[in-house]
């Protein structure tokens, strides 16, 4: 059951890794439009590309790569937590069949050791049965 856990949690950073690259994708289509806009209405307005226009384009895509590397950083952060998950919840496994063989070689050995009771051992030089009580009578046969 552990281990079907462990899969879930490695599944689920596979698949956050396919979302990150997904979302990385449409912020970069996003990015890549509003530059166009900004450089056609920067040309619609008569103002030469130089000087400030250009610099704003340039702080624009600056901050647009690091929302793509702040995408990619959180699904790391969400891929890590994912394998840690998977990794904790293998090493509960295998804790919980540890316990679970030391707590039955603990009841084998309670019920073999409960097998032997001393009051009834045969000891030398007694007989196997013990006497009978006192009172009793064999009805003359011995």
């Amino acid at each position: 059951m552990a281990d079907a856990q462990a899969r879930a949690y490695e599944q689920q950073a596979r698949a956050d890794a396919q979302s990150a690259t997904f979302e990385q994708g449409q912020e970069r289509h996003k990015q890549d439009l509003l530059q166009a806009q900004a450089r056609a209405q920067a040309g619609a307005s008569g103002v030469g590309m130089a000087g400030s226009p250009a610099e704003v384009l340039a702080a624009n895509a600056g901050q647009g790569q690091l929302d793509l590397k702040a995408i990619q950083y959180s699904s790391q952060l969400r891929q890590n937590n994912f394998g840690t998950q998977a990794a904790i919840s293998r090493f509960s496994g295998k804790q919980a069949v540890a316990a679970s063989i030391f707590n039955a070689g603990r009841s084998l050995g309670s019920g073999l050791s409960g097998l032997y009771d001393p009051t009834k051992a045969v000891t030398f030089g007694k007989g196997a049965f013990p006497p009978p009580p006192a009172g009793f009578s064999t009805g003359g046969l011995y």
